[in-house]
């Protein structure tokens, strides 16, 4: 199909207080024309002057704007295949500043957001009261991607995704997705940085607007061939290692033996243990175990959080419950023992997904905020959070030799590079002793 593009004048209808004509983009397919009115507009003199060799300097940048108008034209559309205006629109004329938008292209191109319960979510999601942006933006395809999370009561994901959709409009605004490229990414990055982000936030924000490329690639707002700016010799979010969260096998003892002095603090101290006894488990799955995921000695459970990723090839990880697991179980656990019954009075039954959030979340902080006063009164000079429980568990494990394919398995990770991620440095201490056995053969008595 042939497909020819021209910036031409109209001059069929003039505008009477300036005498000017608009300046208007021509695109021809199998003889079918189209015009697309540019911000533009000259009086014929003025128009036939930009090919001559002298002109001023306000139209000389004028002739300039309107050649890269044309090439980007001539880009987009020679690499649709097959070539329809419709999609030459979304690609190119939709948001594009150096045009004027036409209410009829806008209301083709835009999504429907998937429907959920907004007055449930007002107060935690704010941006859907705020104008609605423009379609195939990135801001729109973000809310749209935010909508789809919480129809699925992917809640807490949706919250990271909005922190992020803040993120990027206060850097440049809302933009096109042709308009970020690696350049605006490392810019970015670099702003970001400038405003004390830390390096493992903007890995999580520019992940977040990688995944939104993605999403506008499998709605057809954008071709990957075309503007993905992801990828190796392109730009790869930035990935750092958070060392030393875990706390050493000294530091455990100390919390296991430590007699706490209310009940807040025993309960912080036996959930923090449970996790780190149980392969590291995260509160959120805490929260959900119940009765029927004890089979016999063992506690078998699938991650919440994978549950979307791994539904076709499900991992369920299996914990063998020690006495002091069964301890913590008996003395905090609900008595009714009804297969379906939560197992720990955290979460109620016919409450609503932002509820189960809140709750969880309400007891994270608990849990957090009485491990600080405890740490604190031993001595222990690293955090001890719910995160760092989890951490714990895979580093010891790691220091007594066990496989990380083990870890892995243990900690529910997809990806084995996570769990490499998650395992901590060794101590200095232990560094120091392994440096040793490098020259154990040396004799005390003798010298270099």
């Amino acid at each position: 199909m042939s497909v020819s593009v021209v910036i031409t004048l109209d001059t069929r209808r003039v505008k009477k207080k300036t005498g000017t004509y608009p300046v208007k983009l021509l695109v021809t397919s199998n003889s079918v024309p189209k015009r697309y009115q540019t911000i533009f507009d000259l009086s014929e003199q003025d128009f036939n002057t930009l090919s001559a060799k002298n002109m001023s300097a306000t139209l000389r940048s004028i002739r300039d704007q309107l050649k890269q108008i044309e090439r980007k034209a001539e880009d987009v559309a020679t690499g649709l295949s097959p070539f329809t205006f419709a999609e030459f629109e979304k690609h190119y004329i939709l948001n594009n500043p150096s045009f004027h938008q036409r209410k009829a292209i806008k209301e083709t191109t835009a999504l429907i957001n998937h429907e959920f319960n907004e007055v449930m979510y007002d107060n935690r999601f704010p941006i859907f009261r705020l104008p609605k942006p423009e379609p195939d933006t990135i801001l729109a395809t973000f809310l749209f991607y935010i909508s789809k999370l919480l129809s699925e009561h992917r809640i807490r994901t949706a919250a990271n995704y909005q922190t992020t959709y803040n993120t990027i409009a206060k850097f440049k605004g809302n933009v096109r997705f042709i308009d970020i490229n690696v350049v605006y990414l490392k810019r970015l990055e670099v702003w970001m940085l400038e405003q004390n982000y830390s390096k493992t936030t903007v890995g999580i924000y520019t992940r977040c607007l990688r995944a939104i490329f993605n999403e506008a690639i499998f709605q057809g707002i954008i071709k990957r061939e075309k503007c993905y700016p992801f990828g190796r010799r392109l730009y790869q979010p930035p990935s750092s290692r958070n060392i030393k969260k875990a706390l050493t096998l000294e530091d455990v003892s100390k919390i296991y033996y430590y007699k706490p002095e209310c009940e807040r603090e025993r309960k912080a101290k036996d959930f923090w243990l449970f996790s780190y006894l149980a392969n590291g488990i995260n509160p959120t799955d805490i929260a959900y175990l119940k009765y029927k995921n004890i089979d016999g000695e063992y506690l078998v459970f699938e991650r919440a959080k994978t549950e979307n990723s791994t539904r076709l090839d499900p991992r369920p990880i299996t914990v063998f419950i020690t006495e002091d697991l069964q301890k913590i179980i008996q003395y905090w656990g609900n008595k009714d023992l009804s297969p379906n019954n939560y197992i720990f009075p955290i979460l109620e039954h016919n409450i609503t997904p932002l509820r189960q959030v809140e709750l969880i979340e309400l007891f994270v902080q608990a849990i957090n905020d009485w491990m600080a006063k405890i740490r604190k009164k031993l001595g222990i000079e690293k955090k001890v959070t719910t995160y760092v429980a989890r951490h714990t568990f895979s580093t010891i494990m790691k220091r007594a030799g066990v496989s990380t394919a083990f870890i892995q398995e243990s900690l529910g990770h997809t990806n084995i590079k996570t769990t490499e991620n998650y395992l901590d440095s060794f101590e200095n201490k232990v560094k120091k002793e392994y440096a040793s056995q490098l020259t154990a053969f040396k004799n005390p008595e003798k010298s270099i």
